[in-house]
């Protein structure tokens, strides 16, 4: 649906914009002939972020920065009035998110922010602009940024895990009833794997090198999403597809094989995984 969407032209909406994927995804979508909308938090970086895309844009294409916080509604809904009044949507990226450290008895406000952001962000942005992407009829797609902590919910920061498993979950449930609708809308579950991003220069001055760049990343899901892809786990210098299905796989089989929950991490199945990892055999 994606050569669709954006033969037919219109908006790629973004948010999260002002850095990393969402701004290496902005930029793509750009240069791919549709007009943008950046949305994120107020400030110079998205000021920034804006200018960039705008270079990379056709000249006579659209890009607005909309300033927004995806945790509030009501400014979730006026982007969507503020697009719509712009034109036709063919991308909805839903890319915002935040990481704050979490554990199960400690930081609840710590998994309330997240939540807030990275879920229902999410849901607020699909809310607020599906029922008149329906309306159009046209070719369009919606993408969601999930994460692999959201699918293998690996230990050390459940908040985080569980707003990525919703965000997961969400995304097959709305891929199914646009189906089911009948509705020109394909859904799209965005999984990068590790990338180098604002986010983690803060702490590592240069990019390592197990980690891609937004844009290896951002290219490699556009090229999935082109292909129909609805899970797209992104691989990077470390880990690639392979190694990410058979994590994904003995995670599922935690639950057919009713081993110990995490057992990837749980030392009497150390080697059993290390095994399965390897060679694909338990």
């Amino acid at each position: 649906m994606f050569k669709e969407a954006v033969a037919e032209g219109g908006l790629a909406v973004v948010t999260g914009a002002a850095s990393g994927v969402g701004l290496a995804a902005a930029t793509r979508f750009a240069e791919a002939g549709l007009g943008i909308i950046l949305a994120d938090l107020p400030g110079q970086k998205l000021d920034a972020a804006t200018e960039d895309v705008r270079k990379a844009a056709n000249p006579n294409a659209a890009v607005i920065a909309v300033p927004t916080d995806v945790s509030d509604m009501e400014q979730v809904e006026q982007l969507a009035e503020t697009v719509f009044r712009t034109g036709p949507v063919a991308v909805l990226m839903n890319n915002a998110g935040i990481g704050t450290s979490s554990k199960c008895w400690e930081n609840y406000d710590a998994w309330t922010r997240m939540m807030d952001v990275n879920f229902f962000g999410v849901l607020r942005g699909v809310q607020a602009f599906t029922p008149r992407m329906i309306e159009a009829g046209r070719p369009s797609v919606i993408i969601n940024t999930g994460s692999k902590q959201g699918i293998t919910t690996p230990p050390g920061n459940p908040g985080y895990n569980a707003t990525k498993a919703a965000v997961k979950v969400l995304s097959e449930q709305l891929a199914h009833e646009l189906r089911e609708a009948g509705a020109p809308i394909s859904v799209h579950l965005f999984v990068p794997g590790f990338t180098y991003t604002g986010m983690i220069s803060s702490f590592l001055p240069e990019k390592p090198a197990a980690a891609w760049t937004s844009e290896q990343t951002v290219d490699h899901f556009i090229e999935r999403m082109t292909t129909g892809d609805f899970y797209i786990l992104c691989p990077d210098n470390d880990v690639d597809s392979t190694r990410d299905k058979r994590r994904a796989e003995w995670a599922v089989g935690d639950i057919i094989e009713n081993r110990p929950p995490l057992s990837r991490w749980h030392p009497d199945y150390k080697e059993a995984f290390a095994e399965f990892e390897n060679t694909g055999k338990t």
